[in-house]
C-alpha cells in the first residue's frame, strides 16, 4: 500500500482531518499537526506551495498495524521476522516517484518551518538511500535543513552513512525519498548489520517496489511521492541546527556534511508528508523498530513476551519488557539482555506478564510493590548512550545505564502476597 492510498483509506473511514482553508508552512501548519494529536490530518492548500501536506500518519502503533494488516499484538513479531529473513524487492522500469521530473528549487516544496527557534526549515521524515560500490545500500533517516535552493545540512550520526562517507572518500550518491509507507520507514528506522538493504526488510514487511533513481545506481521506493536524488558530501560542512529532537528539547548546532540535490522526481499531485518533530508520530517511527531488536536479545535468555519503548521514555531511552518468568534470575538476564537489543537505551523495565506493558500507573505499581533496590536493581554502568540525552555527557555521550527488575520471586516468602487482587466484573447496566 502506499502512503497516499493509506491516506485515502483514512479518508474514507472518517479517520482523517482534512483542512481547506489555506495554511502556511512557517509555524502554522505544525503548530497545526500538532493540535490535532493522534489524529491523521492533510492540508488541501498550503500558502507558499502548490503541494498538499500531510502529518499524524502513523501517530499510534494502531495506524502502523493497520497498513500492514496486521493487529497491534503481532507488530513485534512481524517487525522481527522482517529483520531475521529479508527479502528483494521487485525492480520496475516505470513508476509513480518519477511522474514529473524537473529541475532543482526547494523553494517550491512545502518544507516546514517547525518552530521559531529551528535553523531553518526542516524535511524531518526523509529517508536516505546511500550507496557504496561494495557494501551496496543503506537505508536510514537523517533530518535536513535547507540551506539554499539546492541544498541541505544533514544530521549524520556516527553510524552506516557515516561509515559510507568514510569509506568513499567523503561523498556519495544518494536520495532522500519523502512519502514513504509504513514498512520503508519502519525498515530505516531499524538497526542492522553494515551492508544489510533495508529496503529488504521493507519488503518482508510489506511486497515492495524499487525503482533506479534517474541519475544514479541506486534504487528508490516505486510509489514515494517524493525522490530527492544528488550527493551527500562531508567535504564542505555546515553548520545545522538547532532542531526540536525526540526528547522535546532542543538539539545543539554542529557542523554537519551538506545533501546537494541535483534532480526532483515526484508524483503528479504529489502530498509531502510532515513528521512532527518530538510528536507522537516521530517517536512511533523512532522508538518501535527498536521493539523487536529488543525482544530479539531478551528471547535468547528467558521468555520474551512484549516490549514497550514507551512514550514516557521520549520512545527512545526507556524499554519495558514484558517476560514469562521460569527461572529465579529471568529478570535480571532480560534487563541485561534489552541494552544489548538497543544501545541508546538508558533505562530498562522488567515486568510479568500480569503487568500491562502499556499502561504505565500498572508498570509504576509494579515499581512500587515488587522492586527492592539493594536486589533488584541491575547496574549496566557509565557507558556511551544517546546523544539525544540532554543529561549525557557532552561529546562523549557517557550516561549512567540501569535495569530494574519488577518481577516478582517465584516462591515468595511466607505471608507475602505479589499478586493484584480484582474484583469480579460486572454490568454497571445491571444496577441502573
Amino acid at each position: 500500500m502506499s502512503f497516499r492510498s493509506y491516506l485515502d483509506k483514512l479518508k474514507d473511514g472518517g479517520r482523517l482531518a482534512v483542512v481547506k482553508k489555506p495554511v502556511s508552512q512557517s509555524l502554522e501548519a505544525a503548530n497545526a499537526i500538532n493540535a490535532f494529536g493522534e489524529k491523521p490530518v492533510i492540508f488541501e492548500k498550503i500558502r507558499e506551495s502548490q503541494f498538499r501536506v500531510a502529518g499524524n500518519v502513523f501517530a499510534t502503533k494502531a495506524l502502523v498495524a493497520e497498513y500492514l494488516s496486521c493487529s497491534v499484538a503481532e507488530l513485534i513479531p512481524r517487525m522481527a521476522n522482517a529483520i531475521n529473513n529479508p527479502t528483494k524487492p521487485n525492480v520496475v522500469e516505470r513508476a509513480a516517484c518519477q511522474e514529473v521530473v524537473e529541475d532543482v528549487d526547494l523553494d517550491r516544496m512545502p518544507i516546514l518551518l517547525h518552530l521559531k527557534q529551528d535553523g531553518g526549515r526542516y524535511v524531518s521524515s526523509g529517508v536516505m538511500i546511500a550507496k557504496d560500490k561494495e557494501l551496496g545500500q543503506n537505508v536510514s533517516f537523517h533530518r535536513a535543513m535547507q540551506i539554499g535552493k539546492d541544498r541541505f545540512a544533514i544530521r549524520v550520526l556516527e553510524r552506516h552513512t557515516h561509515e559510507f562517507l568514510k569509506r568513499n572518500d567523503g561523498q556519495v550518491d544518494a536520495c532522500f525519498c519523502v512519502g514513504c509507507g509504513a514498512n520503508v520507514l519502519i525498515a530505516g528506522a531499524t538497526s542492522v548489520r553494515l551492508g544489510q538493504d533495508e529496503l529488504e526488510i521493507a519488503n518482508a514487511l510489506e511486497p515492495l517496489d524499487v525503482v533506479k533513481a534517474k541519475t544514479m545506481d541506486v534504487l528508490v521506493p516505486a510509489d514515494a511521492e517524493w525522490i530527492l536524488e544528488g550527493t551527500l558530501t562531508m567535504n564542505e560542512p555546515h553548520t545545522e541546527g538547532p532542531f526540536l529532537d525526540l526528547t522535546e528539547t532542543l538539539d545543539t548546532i554542529r557542523e554537519e556534511p551538506i545533501f546537494i540535490v541535483r534532480k526532483i522526481t515526484h508524483r503528479k499531485d504529489a502530498i509531502w508528508h510532515a513528521l512532527l518533530p518530538g510528536g507522537l508520530e516521530h517517536k512511533i517511527l523512532m522508538g518501535m523498530p527498536r521493539e523487536p531488536t529488543i525482544f530479539n536479545e531478551v528471547c535468547k535468555v528467558c521468555k520474551c513476551l512484549d516490549v514497550n519503548v514507551n512514550p514516557g521514555g521520549c520512545s527512545w531511552l526507556h524499554a519495558i519488557v514484558q517476560i514469562d518468568k521460569q527461572h529465579e534470575d529471568d529478570g535480571k538476564k532480560a534487563a541485561e539482555a534489552a541494552f544489548r537489543g538497543h544501545s541508546s537505551l538508558k533505562h530498562a523495565f522488567v515486568v510479568d506478564k500480569d503487568i500491562d506493558i502499556y499502561n504505565p500507573l500498572d508498570v509504576e505499581w509494579a515499581m512500587a510493590t515488587r522492586f527492592q533496590f539493594d536486589r533488584c536493581v541491575v547496574p549496566i554502568g557509565r557507558q556511551p548512550g544517546s546523544s539525544l540525552d540532554p543529561s549525557s555527557e557532552p561529546g562523549t555521550k557517557l550516561t549512567m545505564k540501569v535495569g530494574f527488575d519488577l518481577t516478582k520471586p517465584l516462591a515468595p516468602p511466607k505471608g507475602k502476597d505479589y499478586s493484584k487482587v480484582k474484583f469480579p466484573a460486572v454490568k454497571k447496566e445491571d444496577y441502573l
